[in-house]
């Protein structure tokens, strides 16, 4: 197995030192190239064909800084996740999640992984929704980590890498469709993918995501509606049950009067259910089909969901 960080730190200190005019394309061959496969597999353009048109650099700038935000302005931040240890401990969390699974007998079909932490940026709304740091690792073989760096959230980095990594061994085996994709898949995957963070790096790094949601909301507002709403297909339509209902309408999503993040929230207990109820290892439950877990948890729905000690 092959894991290889991208030292964005570095690339941050070259566009740093770029002429104005010349850091967005800096930035898009030296932090964005490398992750070339994976904009492909998305069909999202490396580089938009009209001005201001989507592309690579359009989808950074939602959560992490602009290339023309690269200047001394950054120095503190940026001073923040320049150090090797920094490096050293993110990429042996990667190893660490990766290299578990074929320790217990999942054979990865691929063996070549990259992943950077980008710099976020503190005035995006949907990154501070999400208490300064988010993750992006649904494509084999690529992860990215955004935070805004301060003392809480660099020691979740390794969680959030961990998290990733799990969605990146899922959708080795899960196919992927964007159109086809039910909210159902998309529950079971967060669930799965919190589950293996928290079962590596300690429940005191679970993200806001899960953390936020209190019971009664989990039980009384989040379940009963998500239950009629598994196989609901299109992202636009998913989208609002599974992030909620601030950061759908900041993705220009309609509102379905869902709390912050209600469907990872849902999918974390669901799936620490299977695994209580099955027997069944987080590895195996990472490559098992989402049909197969909810089928053995039709009466989850239903009951009483507790914060277990």
């Amino acid at each position: 197995m092959n894991i290889q960080s991208l030292r964005s730190d570095q690339v941050y200190r070259n566009v740093l030192q770029a002429p104005h005019e010349e850091k967005v394309e800096l930035f898009r061959q030296e932090m964005m190239a490398p992750f070339m496969r994976k904009w492909e597999i998305q069909h999202i353009p490396f580089k938009a064909e009209e001005p201001d048109g989507f592309d690579v650099i359009t989808l950074n700038n939602m959560m992490a800084i602009s290339p023309t935000q690269i200047t001394d302005e950054i120095s503190i931040p940026l001073a923040s996740i320049s150090s090797d240890s920094f490096w050293k401990e993110c990429e042996e969390a990667v190893k660490k999640s990766l290299n578990l699974f074929t320790e217990h007998g999942v054979n990865l079909p691929v063996s070549d992984y990259l992943f950077t932490i980008l710099l976020g940026n503190p005035s995006s709304p949907s990154l501070m929704l999400n208490e300064g740091y988010t993750g992006d690792g649904g494509i084999p073989g690529y992860i990215f980590c955004t935070l805004v760096p301060n003392a809480y959230t660099i020691p979740r980095m390794k969680a959030t890498l961990a998290h990733e990594c799990n969605h990146n061994v899922r959708y080795q085996f899960i196919q992927w469709d964007h159109s086809a994709v039910t909210l159902g898949e998309l529950i079971v995957s967060e669930g799965l993918a919190e589950n293996y963070a928290t079962s590596l790096f300690g429940e005191e790094l679970i993200g806001p995501w899960v953390s936020n949601t209190n019971m009664e909301t989990l039980n009384k507002r989040i379940k009963p509606v998500l239950k009629d709403q598994l196989q609901l297909t299109g992202f636009a339509n998913i989208a609002p049950y599974l992030y909620g209902d601030e950061l759908a309408q900041l993705q220009h999503f309609k509102p379905v009067s869902m709390p912050y993040c209600a469907g990872y929230a849902c999918g974390y207990y669901l799936i620490k259910a299977y695994l209580e109820q099955t027997g069944k290892t987080i590895f195996e439950a990472t490559i098992t089909p989402a049909n197969l877990i909810l089928d053995e948890l039709r009466d989850f729905w239903d009951e009483e969901t507790f914060i277990s000690g």
